[in-house]
């Protein structure tokens, strides 16, 4: 399901501006449109779906109309033309007590200035959405103190703005938004205006807080590296246009044309693959039915020198050497009582770059788990050759 679609969306500046809504029909660009009229064109034929639970991403330079489609989307700026539906209403057709509504009950918004309230506490500025719909002063004093204690800031509730740093007054503002229990946020650039330390710890927060919410989130960015670690998909823009559309590995592999392969070409791939782009279906024995001399024959076929053991519901129960498999043989010893269970786990979403360290150091393959089950390998050749295939399929498309 949808919870936002953006259909031709186009917002010109300036008067009169269907003079360049004729001139946009016959295919002319913002610099020409500008140069000759004198209207800025903010979006030009913008159209994409946000789906429910989705985190997506627009991004592209200054001056893209990156920020500019974001004010459009809960109508902070007004379109020219264009329809923007949230949960199946088109807003533009709205009217003002309307569109109130639906932005207080719907749309969360976090900005990059964190727009705190200097003389009131961090719970106060936390529960000010809530006061202005009429809350309850109990029932928004406890969804600011679980917001509050969501973004990790329990304890500051009676401090002021300036008591806080930067990264900390951002969670303030996420909180904020937070609080409101909207389904769908709205980040405008919200972490760009932090130090890139406190930036990342930011990025992982969201990643976290995602996990156990599930919003919408429309998040604006000008950083490609902010982009690819949090979207679902991204949208890249320039000069009005959304260019492309895709998942990070869609868009890393197949730019679609030489502006988004500029973007991506010095791109760590380390940090965007992740362990399902370059596991292999795993060799297994299982335990209620494979015996040592199955193992060693199926570890002779694969010309490895181990291999995983699983139960019947393919969790995973260990892994079994050459050395130990020979060794049950001769010694007429079950499997179980030969495992080892000294070995690398990883989930199939961990970044590459995040295991080329245990690819170095252990002697056996990584195994790539989901609860509890065995989806797959990695071998320290997969990493290295996920990363250089990856760049070289990617510098293709020129």
């Amino acid at each position: 399901m949808n919870k936002i679609e953006v259909k031709n969306l186009v917002k010109v500046f300036g008067n009169n501006p269907n003079r360049a809504l004729e001139r946009l029909e016959k295919g002319e660009g913002k610099e020409q449109i500008l140069k000759e009229t004198g209207l800025t064109v903010g979006v030009n034929n913008a159209s994409f779906e946000v789906k429910e639970g989705e985190f997506f991403v627009i991004m592209g330079l200054s001056g893209s109309g990156k920020s500019t489609l974001i004010r459009l989307v809960n109508r902070l700026i007004e379109p020219t033309v264009g329809e923007i539906n949230i949960d199946g209403e088109n807003i533009t057709k709205m009217k003002a007590d309307q569109l109130i509504n639906v932005r207080r009950k719907k749309l969360g918004m976090v900005f990059q200035n964190f727009a705190l309230f200097p003389h009131r506490t961090i719970i106060d500025n936390v529960e000010f959405g809530l006061e202005i719909q009429g809350v309850s002063k109990a029932e928004r004093e406890e969804k600011a103190r679980k917001s509050i204690e969501d973004v990790g800031l329990k304890g500051y509730e009676d401090q002021y703005p300036d008591q806080l740093s930067g990264g900390m007054q951002q969670r303030v503002g996420l909180a904020r938004a937070l609080a409101n229990d909207t389904d769908i946020l709205l980040m405008d650039e919200a972490f760009s205006a932090l130090d890139p330390l406190i930036r990342k710890e930011m990025q992982d927060e969201l990643i976290n807080l995602q996990g156990k919410l599930k919003k919408t989130i429309l998040f604006i960015t000008h950083d490609l590296d902010e982009a690819l670690k949090l979207g679902d998909r991204i949208a890249i823009m320039k000069n009005g246009n959304i260019v492309q559309i895709g998942t990070p590995e869609e868009i890393l592999e197949n730019p679609a044309n030489k502006y988004v392969y500029n973007f991506v070409e010095d791109v760590d791939r380390s940090k965007v693959l992740v362990a399902s782009n370059v596991m292999k279906k795993p060799d297994i024995i299982t335990t209620w039915k494979d015996g040592p001399r199955v193992a060693i024959r199926k570890m002779e076929e694969t010309g490895l020198s181990s291999i995983f053991v699983v139960d019947k519901e393919k969790k995973i129960k260990g892994i079994l050497t050459i050395d130990d498999a020979i060794k049950a043989v001769n010694e007429n010893k079950w499997i179980e009582d030969v495992l080892q269970y000294d070995f690398h786990k990883t989930s199939p979403d961990t970044p590459l770059n995040e295991l080329l360290g245990v690819a170095a150091e252990t002697q056996y393959p990584i195994a790539v788990i989901e609860d509890d089950k065995l989806l797959g390998i990695i071998v320290r050749v997969s990493i290295l050759s996920g990363l250089v295939l990856g760049k070289n399929q990617g510098g293709e498309n020129k």
